[in-house]
Parts: structure tokens; sequence; C-alpha cells
């Protein structure tokens, strides 16, 4: 749902206001220099518990035990004709590319797919909301992620006023019982919130800024965000706590070090799912510092 800018590479961004801990401040996104007040506070942002970074090395060994793993999985799936399907959500630059990018990397791209769909076509704005994303849904032996999903309505839609209030409060009645259909195909379902703090967030966009390889990510829905974290975080809220059920729960993670969530949600699939061979000892232990099941884990 995120529109480019018209040209990244030449397009002036106005500073803007915000207020970030109760104080207001200048954030000048073009300015190559990025604030001590963000880069200070950063990886802490939102109540991250660990000071450092996750090793680079020690990253990347267990990344490949995890990666490894996920290639027996898809041989069991691919034998057994089990199905998988999982979402990543989260606020604008959380991280959801990337940690799908790391699932996916040696899996077999046929029976592995990624569906990032952009803003819905007049046809598809008729139709009964959650239907453009059943069709995406994962046949027999196939592993499907999701880079957003129909929580567009959950957060983007009504923050952005993409959608009315009748239509938001009609989507958080009904998505339950349209998840619990989907456990019900007997389909393997995970949902990922992904949670990143105020200056997190604009350490990541001013790295897209100013990335020749990453300018094209930001957006101009990125820019129009700045202004509205605290409505962000209001329907966060509202959307983890009406629709985190025993059928489909929310794993929430927090996600201010990519090396870590990444790792963590890797184990948590692993971990969820009974594949033939499964190396417990590979897989490791989740961090319950930064991994939770439902809101409780958010400051």
């Amino acid at each position: 749902m995120n529109k480019p800018l018209e040209n990244p590479s030449q397009d002036k961004i106005d500073p803007i206001e915000i207020k970030v801990d109760g104080k207001k401040r200048t954030f000048d996104i073009d300015d190559p220099k990025l604030p001590s007040w963000v880069k200070d506070n950063a990886l802490a942002a939102g109540g991250f518990p660990y000071d450092k970074e996750y090793d680079k090395d020690t990253y990347e060994k267990e990344l490949e035990r995890l990666q490894i793993e996920l290639v027996k999985l898809q041989g069991w799936m691919q034998a057994s004709g089990e199905r998988v399907m999982a979402l990543f959500e989260g606020r604008d630059a959380a991280g959801k590319g990337g940690t799908i990018a790391r699932i996916r990397m040696y899996m077999n791209p046929r029976m592995a797919r990624n569906v990032a769909l952009p803003k819905p076509s007049e046809t598809e704005r008729g139709q009964w909301y959650f239907q453009r994303y059943v069709t995406h849904f994962p046949t027999s032996g196939e592993f499907v992620t999701f880079d957003r999903s129909w929580y567009n309505r959950g957060g983007v839609e009504p923050v952005m006023g993409f959608c009315t209030p009748g239509e938001y409060e009609k989507f958080l009645k009904e998505t339950p019982r349209f998840e619990k259909m989907i456990v019900s195909e007997g389909i393997h379902f995970f949902k990922f919130w992904l949670d990143i703090g105020r200056e997190m967030q604009l350490k990541r966009f001013h790295d897209r800024r100013h990335d020749p390889l990453k300018i094209w990510k930001l957006s101009a829905m990125d820019i129009a965000s700045l202004n509205k974290w605290d409505d962000y975080t209001e329907k966060r809220n509202r959307m983890l706590k009406e629709t985190h059920t025993e059928h489909a729960p929310w794993t929430v993670v927090l996600a201010n070090d990519k090396r870590r969530a990444r790792l963590n949600i890797i184990r948590h699939m692993l971990r969820k799912l009974d594949y033939e061979g499964r190396d417990k000892k590979a897989i490791g232990e989740i961090d319950d510092k930064i991994v939770g099941s439902g809101p409780g884990i958010l400051k």
C-alpha cells in the first residue's frame, strides 16, 4: 500500500515537528547527519531490553542452522501436503521484508511464496474485504508469507482515512471468525507483530533516505506517518486486543535489533511445527525478553 516518492533521490522533504517522549523535536530527514537524540536512543527505544545489537558472526552461524531446518521443513511439507501461512505486520520499517527474505532464502521458490499486495483495484474494492487475500492462501505443500495482510484495515486504513469507521469496526468483529476458518481448514497459521520504537523508526527512515540502494523503500506514506505515531499506537493496541485469540494468537516481537528478531521468529515457527528430522538443539531457545504471546510484552 506504500506509494514511493515521485523521485526519491531528488524530491525535497521539509523538516517536520514531532513530539518524542513528551519533547518537541525537529526532524530533518534530508540532513545527512542523524540527530544525536535519534542515534543515541534508537536501540533502547520503546523499552528494548538490550544495549547492544546481536553479534554479527554469531547471528550468521545461527541463521544458517535455522535455514537448514527450514529446508527440512519444506521437504516435510511437500511430502505430507501440509500448508503453512505466516503474516508479518508492524509499523513501516519494522523489518518485515528483511525477515521474510531470510526465511525464504534457501527454500524452493516454487513452493514458498511471498504475498505483498498493492492497493486494491476498483473490482477488489467492491468485493468482500477478505476476498483478495484468500486467493493467495497456500495449496498443498506450500509455504506462504504475507508482507502486510488484511490487517491493513486494523491500522493503516483507519489512521490514514482509507476506510470508514463502520468498516473498521466490522473488520475487528469479523476477523477472529475469519481466522478460525483458516485454522479449521488445517492451515498452520502464524501472526507476527514486529514492534519498533520511535527513534528506531526514524533512524531506519533516515538510513533509507541516504542509502542509494534503499532509497526506493522510502514512500510518501512513510513521511505522512511521521506525525501519526500515537494514532498508530492506539490502533495497534486495539487490534492486538480484539484479534489475539486462542486459535490465532499474535506473536509479538520487539524488533529494534533485526538480528535477534529474525532468529527468534524463525525459531518460533520451527518449534511449533513437528516436522520430520527436526533438530531442537539446532533450533535453540526462544528469547522471552523480546518475544511474547499477545500484547502483554509491549510497554
